[in-house]
């Protein structure tokens, strides 16, 4: 579009150039050729009326005429001057006008002004071409505005239309119909973009709808696993008690280890099926802090924890969720440190603190804020089991609570931090 105002402003300018240049040259090269036939008749006819110079009004005069006396006085003018701005003769040859000296023999009776007739006719002529360079500029000038509008509505304005649905179309917008006009030079590509985008559109809800289904699938597959996971943990538990050889003891407690890896592994899957399907609700209830105490003691079987007292005050949060949470981070020390857990517990503003901290090797400090990212494992968990869901969800889950999950690690260990709400 630039490149059609460029193209239409260069030829407006050239025919102004070109109507001055004429103008110029007509103004250097004036005709100032004088008719002096006609000089000397309207001189002859003012001296025929000297003695009775009104009559003059009655007489067909061919040309506009001033008639100064001896003393420099308008005794008679035509309308067409005046001596208003002539007070003596070289006044009127400073305005290019012809002064004739009117003698009766040797007496000098005055003087008569006439205006040069070939430079009122060039005088008009100029007027003339100026005025029709500016009609004629006037309506280039106009004709380019109107086709610069053409140009602009029906085919910039109709391309950028569709370039930039192009754009919402590549960031998967496309929710939003491509508008159709009248006169639309890009008619049939417009409508043929807006098949487009309904059939992209149709496309993608059926893949959401696959997907959907898979993740259906998973959430189904791992509420059902759960059930055989449960009733291998509890046999674990009953030949515990029944078993009195330390070895068999020892094989047992290793499975019971591996049972609880598993099933929290299938509450991770579950977990993350349930968040992509909009699903992982949480059921916040007001409940002593003691609670806590029992959720750590659940999922601790080896006993690798150490416990501050815990402040007395009525927390808010779902408590099946915030077990899923503990059970998440201790696991993950079991696996990745192997080493004994301080949690300590204090108020911070209008929440419970509780921070859990093993003292294995941690992580790398570049690492620590993308430990909550989904499926992202650390450089630490190489020879691991592990799906990279586990602080993802844990995360997930303290918010929904209206809490906070927060990591750090230094030399002495790996440290997390929950953010339990106060009721």
């Amino acid at each position: 579009m630039s490149a059609f105002k460029k193209f239409f402003i260069f030829l407006t300018v050239i025919l102004v150039l070109s109507m001055s240049v004429l103008i110029v040259v007509l103004c250097m090269h004036k005709d100032r050729k004088i008719d002096t036939v006609l000089i000397n008749d309207t001189v002859q006819t003012i001296k025929e009326n000297w003695d009775d110079i009104d009559a003059l009004n009655d007489k067909e005069l061919k040309t506009e005429v001033l008639v100064l006396d001896k003393d420099n006085k308008e005794i008679f003018s035509t309308s067409g001057i005046s001596g208003s701005d002539i007070k003596v003769p070289l006044d009127a040859l400073g305005s290019d006008m012809i002064c004739v000296t009117l003698n009766d023999g040797d007496l000098f009776l005055g003087t008569a002004v006439i205006p040069n007739p070939s430079k009122v006719e060039y005088d008009a002529l100029i007027i003339r071409i100026i005025v029709v360079t500016v009609v004629i500029a006037l309506v280039m000038i106009i004709s380019y505005a109107s086709f610069i509008f053409y140009v602009d509505h029906n085919i910039v304005k109709p391309f950028n239309r569709m370039k930039k649905f192009a754009a919402l179309i590549a960031q998967g917008n496309l929710d939003e119909p491509l508008k159709m006009e009248k006169n639309n030079m890009f008619g049939i590509f417009t409508e043929s973009f807006d098949v487009m985008r309904e059939e992209l559109k149709a496309s993608r809800n059926r893949e959401i709808a696959l997907k959907m289904k898979e993740k259906e699938l998973v959430a189904s597959l791992s509420h059902d696993l759960k059930t055989p996971v449960t009733g291998i943990r509890v046999i674990c538990e009953l030949l515990a008690v029944k078993v009195q050889d330390e070895y068999v003891k020892g094989k047992i407690n290793n499975i019971e280890q591996k049972t609880e890896e598993i099933n929290v592994l299938i509450s991770d899957l579950l977990s993350s099926a349930l968040d992509d399907m909009g699903k992982m609700n949480v059921d916040c209830v007001s409940v002593s802090s003691d609670i806590l105490s029992k959720l750590v003691e659940d999922h601790d079987p080896h006993k690798k924890t150490t416990s501050s007292e815990i402040p007395g005050c009525i927390i808010n949060v779902d408590v099946n969720r915030l077990s899923q949470v503990i059970g998440n981070i201790i696991s993950n020390s079991y696996k990745y440190a192997d080493t004994s857990i301080d949690i300590t517990y204090k108020f911070n503003d209008r929440f419970l603190e509780m921070d859990i901290k093993d003292h294995g090797k941690g992580v790398d400090k570049e690492e620590v804020d993308l430990l909550t990212n989904k499926f992202y494992r650390g450089s630490n968990t190489k020879g691991k089991d592990g799906s990279g869901l586990g602080l993802y969800i844990s995360s997930e889950l303290m918010r929904k609570m209206n809490g906070r999950l927060m990591c750090s690690s230094d030399d002495d260990g790996f440290d997390v931090t929950l953010m339990i709400p106060l009721a």
